[in-house]
C-alpha cells in the first residue's frame, strides 16, 4: 500500500507536483501539463474538485455501466483520503483541477452553505458524470477561475473568484440532480434493495444486537455513502431516508400488534427500541394514535 501524502496547503500540492503557486488559497491545476504519476494516496486539508477525461463507459457500477463517456467530476473535501492505484504503470494525467483552502471562503456566504454541496463527502463510485455541453460549462467556470488567479490580487479578487465557485458548485447540483433522474432503474434497484435489506433486517435478531436501523447502516450495507444515498433516497420517494426507514418501521410495529400475546414493551424490543417510550413517542408521531389506541381500534 502507498504511503499517504499530506497536503494542507495549495502551496504544497503545487510543490509536489512541480507547478508554481499563483495564489495561496486557491488553484486550478492542468493535469495536461503535469509529467507522468504512478499510484498514490493522499489526504486533503483542501477542497478538490477534479475533471477528469476518462471513459466513463468502461467504468460500471454494480451490473450498469456509467451512461456518460466526455469526462468525470470527482469531489474531495477536507480530512478525506483519495488517490490513484496505476497497478505499477506509468499514468498520463488529463484533465483540470480546482483546489481551494477553507479559509479562501470562511466567512463568505458560500462558507456558510459549503456542507448543503453534499457531493463533496460521495464516494468516487458515485462521482458525477457530464455529457459534452455540461463538461463544457464546467471548463468554462473554471476558465474564469483561472483568469481571475492569473490577475493581481486586489481587494475584489476573493469576491470574483469564491463568486465563480459557487456557481460551478451550482451548475454541480443541477447535473447531478439530472444523473439522478437519467439513472432512474439504476436508482429504482437501490430501493428494492433497501427494502429487501429492511425486511431482511426486521426478521433477523440484528434489532436486537444493533437496535435500529440507521441510515448510515444501509448506506454501507448498499456500498453507498451516506450522503449519496439520502439525496438518492429523496429525489426517489420524496421523503429523507431516515423518513423512509421510521416509516417502514411503523409498518413492521403494526403487523405485530396485533399479536396479542405480546406486549407492548416485547414489540418495542423485537423492533430495535432501547425504550418502550420511545417507541411509543415514535409510533403517536407517525400515526396519530398511540400502540395501545391501535390495538384496541383495531
Amino acid at each position: 500500500m502507498e504511503p499517504i501524502e499530506r497536503i494542507d496547503t495549495i502551496g504544497e500540492y503545487h510543490e509536489l507536483t512541480g507547478t508554481d503557486t499563483l495564489h495561496p488559497l486557491v488553484s486550478v491545476i492542468n493535469f495536461n501539463e503535469l509529467p507522468t504519476f504512478h499510484s498514490f494516496r493522499r489526504y486533503m486539508g483542501l477542497y478538490a474538485i477534479f475533471l477528469k477525461n476518462i471513459k466513463c463507459g468502461d467504468i460500471m457500477y454494480g451490473c450498469q455501466p456509467y451512461d456518460y463517456e466526455d469526462g468525470t467530476l470527482v469531489f474531495v473535501s477536507p480530512g478525506q483520503v483519495y488517490g490513484i492505484d496505476s497497478n505499477g504503470v506509468a499514468v498520463t494525467p488529463s484533465g483540470y483541477g480546482l483546489l481551494f483552502h477553507p479559509d479562501l471562503i470562511a466567512g463568505t456566504s458560500l462558507g456558510k452553505i459549503i456542507k448543503d454541496y453534499t457531493f463533496f463527502s460521495y464516494e468516487v463510485n458515485e462521482a458525477l458524470h457530464l455529457s459534452k455541453k455540461e463538461r463544457n460549462t464546467i471548463s468554462d467556470c473554471l476558465e474564469k477561475i483561472s483568469n481571475e488567479i492569473d490577475q493581481n490580487i486586489d481587494k475584489h479578487s476573493k469576491t470574483l473568484i469564491v463568486s465563480n465557485i459557487e456557481v460551478l458548485l451550482n451548475y454541480c447540483m443541477r447535473y447531478y440532480d439530472r444523473q439522478f433522474i437519467t439513472r432512474s432503474n439504476v436508482n429504482k434497484d437501490i430501493l428494492v434493495r433497501f427494502e429487501a435489506l429492511l425486511r431482511d433486517y426486521f426478521t433477523s435478531d440484528k434489532p436486537n444486537l444493533l437496535g435500529l436501523p440507521s441510515v448510515t447502516y444501509c448506506a454501507e450495507e448498499l456500498h453507498l455513502s451516506p450522503n449519496y444515498f439520502g439525496d438518492l433516497i429523496k429525489k426517489e420517494t420524496g421523503s429523507t431516508a431516515l423518513d423512509y426507514i421510521q416509516t417502514k418501521l411503523i409498518e413492521e410495529a403494526k403487523s405485530r400488534i396485533f399479536d396479542h400475546s405480546k406486549s407492548m414493551n416485547n414489540i418495542a424490543n423485537e423492533l430495535g427500541f432501547k425504550y418502550q417510550q420511545h417507541f411509543t413517542r415514535l409510533f403517536k408521531q407517525k400515526t396519530g394514535i398511540t400502540p395501545n389506541e391501535y390495538r384496541n381500534l383495531n
